[in-house]
């Protein structure tokens, strides 16, 4: 559905997107994480032809963006940051008005509309101005004027900013029904988003794609805990030697207990070393409290990916597709 290769974008002295290369395919819904001015906003206008890159090629459905413009818009349908709303139209005419735009033939314009509208859980305030509408259900109108043409493509942008908790798990609730009928690529700042709706994410960090991967891969870990009634003289020499092991942490256990974090030799690795290190610790008669594979966040690998957002290593290099 979309094939973004070697894509740049600059303002000036500001390069906003750096070699951006991803692909989504038809039926996914993809969230593109990342901190305020990594280049998602660009990422994504450039997608609906509302920006010509610098460098790189840009295909959705088939279409080139740049020369097929207006045919690609007709098959996206696109909620901005800031949705494009009339405040003094009521929602009925302001979803009329989106469907004479989008060249819906008049004979299908009510369906269409009645579609969108059910869809997005508008039935009771049809007649009411937009004006008078809460943010959240203001955000449910741009998204239905983002489906009244029942788009194979929907890119939303930041799609519940500013909402309350209450709005928020409303607008997630109805990204999943859409992800039924359609492909969506959504942007966002906020991991629990990715974490509630995608089952892939796309991390941007300074114009340049970190990492593009399932969560489950990104939570992939070969790390392993280790806790001991009391810490044997020489163990935290004895667990480097272990295969597969390239550092070992002390750690104190929430009870008080000694421990150590066994890192594996790279992240996003299967590999699990609690079966060595089980071995080892018989073999030994080490007092075991605790051993177990350590659990990775999305969180934690952002938080690495931001801090490391200078160099090429870690986990943004293993896990780009």
């Amino acid at each position: 559905m979309i094939e973004v290769t070697d894509l740049s974008k600059s303002y000036g002295p500001i390069r906003a997107l750096r070699g951006v290369s991803f692909r989504v395919e038809q039926g996914e819904i993809v969230g593109l994480l990342g901190p305020n001015g990594a280049g998602k906003t660009s990422t994504i206008k450039i997608l609906t032809g509302y920006l010509h890159p610098d460098e790189g090629e840009v295909v959705v459905n088939g279409l080139d963006v740049p020369t097929h413009t207006l045919a690609v818009q007709r098959d996206i349908g696109y909620l901005p940051e800031s949705a494009p709303l009339y405040p003094e139209l009521s929602v009925q005419a302001y979803l009329k008005m989106m469907a004479e735009l989008r060249q819906i033939p008049e004979a299908e314009q009510t369906a269409r509309i009645s579609e969108a509208v059910y869809a997005a859980g508008l039935e009771e305030h049809l007649v009411r101005p937009i004006a008078h509408l809460s943010k959240g259900f203001r955000q449910r109108v741009g998204i239905a004027q983002a489906i009244v043409h029942q788009p194979q493509l929907l890119i939303l942008d930041e799609p519940t900013i500013g909402l309350d908790p209450t709005q928020i798990v409303e607008v997630r609730s109805l990204i999943r029904r859409l992800s039924e009928h359609s492909t969506i690529l959504f942007s966002t700042h906020i991991l629990s988003e990715v974490e509630a709706l995608c089952d892939r994410v796309i991390i941007l960090i300074n114009g340049e794609i970190k990492a593009d991967a399932h969560l489950s891969e990104l939570a992939a870990t070969s790390d392993a805990v280790l806790v001991l009634t009391e810490a044997p003289q020489g163990a935290e020499r004895t667990l480097r030697d272990v295969k597969g092991v390239r550092h070992v942490e002390r750690l104190t256990s929430p009870d008080g207990y000694p421990g150590y974090r066994i890192l594996g030799q790279g992240a996003g690795s299967a590999v699990d070393l609690c079966p060595a290190i089980y071995d080892l610790a018989r073999e030994n008669g080490w007092p075991v409290r605790e051993l177990r594979r350590d659990v990775r966040t999305l969180e934690t690998v952002f938080n690495e990916l931001a801090v490391g957002s200078g160099s090429r290593s870690g986990i943004g290099g293993l896990l780009q597709r």
